[in-house]
């Protein structure tokens, strides 16, 4: 065969083999959650439960296509099985059926309890024990794609394009009947450059619970994405996306972004607003600087309700009462107050938050490291710009974490507040964050026992200083791995204060519409019901306990065979009387069988399903001291197995079915 035969040949195969990439692409999950329910027990195929399942899944396939969106039920309780399935609105009823069938085997194969989800490119399955249908539960998760990864030139722009997309087009999809609470749009950011968004909302919400719904994904949008050039959220009842490519199927719906209008009649309207313009801003300025003086700081003026005004007013008067223009010559290390530094001298530390100094990606901002003309490390998380979270978590931290002091808190240096940047300044920790270490195969391996068992007990004091000895009482609400920073001597020292919560020095418990914090480290009655205290955090810490004795992940441990949870895993290994098998295999050298066991028992306590089970850190700190060993453990009952992600603004009211049709076993 000849060299231009061989030729033809690959360009003629370059169609398939491009057409057999996207098609890979969207039958891989974007993501599964097995975890959907506290009480989702296991079932085996052939169980009633299993054989209902399996019907519900046959029918969601066959039917779903026929309009895109299908509600049912199967069988009678206690092994009813409610399912539902929502196709892309752009897709055809082929692409519909194939999708559902590949996410129907995937959650056989996949998930072993009673409820779960899965999420694809084309299509969304859901099945539960429980009844969901017309229920708004948020519980957003974005899905991380390596072309999402690329950052875009101008963020501050192109935000403010994304927003008007996105927020016309969820107002199509949430009140327009004809949408099917489904729309797509573009908006063109240049010339050469265009937007291309989409929303979608499961129908057995109503409009106004699609708007919420959506609209809250938009704010882990910002969270997760911005300055990116893509980004996806997906949730039980709404997804969004946006790409700077075309991605969807539908008719072209062309937005135009308002700008400025330019043609023959509009020149004297344009020739006598520039006449206006000096006159006008004049009169702006006069205004702004007595206002300024009379109410000592004034509202600064920015994009949102009057409480963002004025929460950005407090800080803005709070950096001038400590003097926002800080030299770099400012000694971090021995100030007792917060300083302000301003961003020139911020910038300048991280070399312009380059890419070589990003430490990491959290919540709301990235982490650079930055170096002060004297050498002196620090860590600069620089927040979501446009973030309403971000602003909070910016106030959170300045009010909380600025009045505590302890060896195993991360200490706050300073901050940085101008314009649409909010900087916060902290100690440089060496060893970075603790999840990096123990989830790590390699990097465990420096990890002995006692190391470990120093990181734990360093957690604990950081816990029982925040919940009893500090000056205020303190719930952390979002305690995980990442949270937990190493200094150059292992010491474990406890950050990201943005969601912790401020107690009265005789309340117990409270409870929030908003529910935050982190898949796999949430306690039952917060994740289902919204009720937090200071055993929320004990719950935390025990996941966190057992996660660095065995090296593995609370969150996603239920794709091995061993259990759906690590909490499940550890129960089982503990009724069994082989709790041994559960530690790290690096540690069997090193470790104390004693010890270790006893510290599995602890964690296993500190996860019990009722926080009136579970012990104070106080208790806690005291059955890890050096004389612990006389004490005796109480018997630890079962653990949670499986916790929600995020859940707020739950419709418990009765609605009627649509689009529904019930089966016999």
């Amino acid at each position: 065969m000849d060299k231009s035969t061989i030729s033809s040949m690959f360009f003629l195969l370059i169609p398939f083999l491009i057409l057999s990439k996207f098609k890979s692409l969207a039958e891989v999950p974007l993501f599964a959650d097995c975890s959907d329910s506290t009480d989702a027990r296991n079932y085996t195929l052939n169980s009633p439960f299993g054989k209902n399942l399996n019907l519900l899944l046959q029918n969601l396939t066959s039917i779903t296509p026929l309009t895109g969106f299908y509600n049912i039920y199967v069988g009678e309780n206690p092994n009813r099985v409610h399912g539902q399935a929502l196709c892309r609105g752009d897709i055809n009823a082929t692409s519909c059926e194939s999708c559902i069938d590949n996410a129907a085997q995937e959650l056989v194969k996949t998930c072993k309890n009673k409820a779960a989800i899965i999420w694809y490119e084309n299509c969304q399955v859901r099945y539960s024990f429980q009844m969901f249908f017309s229920m708004q539960v948020y519980a957003g998760k974005y899905v991380d794609w390596e072309t999402h990864e690329k950052s875009i030139s101008k963020p501050v722009r192109f935000n403010k394009v994304l927003m008007y997309l996105l927020n016309n087009i969820s107002n199509e999809a949430s009140f327009n009947p004809s949408k099917k609470m489904f729309a797509t749009g573009e908006v063109k950011l240049s010339a050469k450059e265009t937007i291309y968004g989409l929303v979608q909302c499961t129908r057995d919400i109503n409009g106004g619970d699609c708007r919420s719904c959506l609209q809250q994904a938009f704010g882990d949008l910002k969270g997760c994405c911005y300055s990116r050039q893509g980004g996806i959220i997906v949730s039980r009842n709404c997804n969004v996306r946006y790409e700077i490519y075309s991605f969807y199927n539908s008719s072209m719906n062309l937005l135009s972004y308002p700008t400025s209008k330019a043609g023959g009649k509009w020149k004297a309207w344009m020739i006598a607003l520039v006449v206006c313009i000096p006159t006008v801003l004049v009169a702006v300025l006069i205004g702004c600087f007595i206002v300024y003086y009379h109410r000592k700081g004034g509202d600064e003026e920015e994009e949102g309700e009057d409480e963002r005004k004025g929460q950005l007013a407090l800080l803005q008067n709070l950096a001038a009462s400590k003097g926002t223009s800080m030299t770099s010559k400012i000694d971090l290390t021995s100030s007792e107050e917060l300083i302000f530094l301003d961003l020139t001298t911020i910038k300048a530390t991280t070399d312009n938050f380059s890419e070589s100094n990003r430490l990491g990606l959290g919540s709301f901002g990235t982490v650079y490291k930055g170096v002060l003309p004297d050498g002196k490390e620090i860590a600069v998380k620089r927040l979501s710009r446009k973030s309403w979270q971000g602003l909070e978590e910016f106030k959170n931290e300045i009010k909380l974490i600025a009045k505590l002091q302890h060896r195993n808190l991360v200490r706050l240096l300073g901050c940085g507040f101008e314009g649409e940047e909010k900087l916060l300044i902290y100690e440089f920790m060496h060893n970075q964050s603790l999840d990096l270490l123990i989830f790590d195969s390699e990097r465990r391996k420096q990890l002995a026992w006692n190391t470990r068992y120093n990181i734990i007990c360093g957690i604990a004091k950081g816990l029982l200083y925040l919940h009893e000895d500090s000056r205020l009482k303190i719930i952390h609400r979002d305690l995980k791995p990442s949270n937990v920073l190493l200094d150059n001597e292992m010491e474990a020292k406890i950050s990201d204060f943005g969601m912790a919560r401020i107690f009265g020095e005789d309340q117990n418990t409270a409870n929030t519409r908003r529910v935050v914090g982190t898949y796999g480290y949430m306690s039952p009655e917060y994740a289902m019901e919204g009720i937090f205290s200071i055993k929320s955090d004990v719950f935390s810490f025990g996941v966190m306990m057992l996660e660095i004795i065995s090296g593995k992940k609370n969150n996603g441990f239920y794709i091995t065979e061993l259990a759906p949870t690590l909490l499940a895993y550890a129960w089982r290994l503990w009724n069994e009387g082989k709790e041994i098998e559960l530690v790290d295999p690096l540690l069997m050298e090193t470790s104390l069988t004693e010890e270790v066991g006893r510290c599995i028992q602890i964690g296993l306590l500190c996860v019990q399903e009722y926080p009136e089970d579970r012990p104070t850190m106080s208790t806690i700190v005291v059955l890890l001291g050096s004389e612990a060993n006389i004490i005796a453990l109480p018997e630890p009952k079962k653990p949670a197995f499986s916790v929600g992600r995020m859940v707020s603004n739950i419709n418990h009211s009765v609605c009627q079915i649509t689009d529904s049709i019930i089966l016999p076993r």
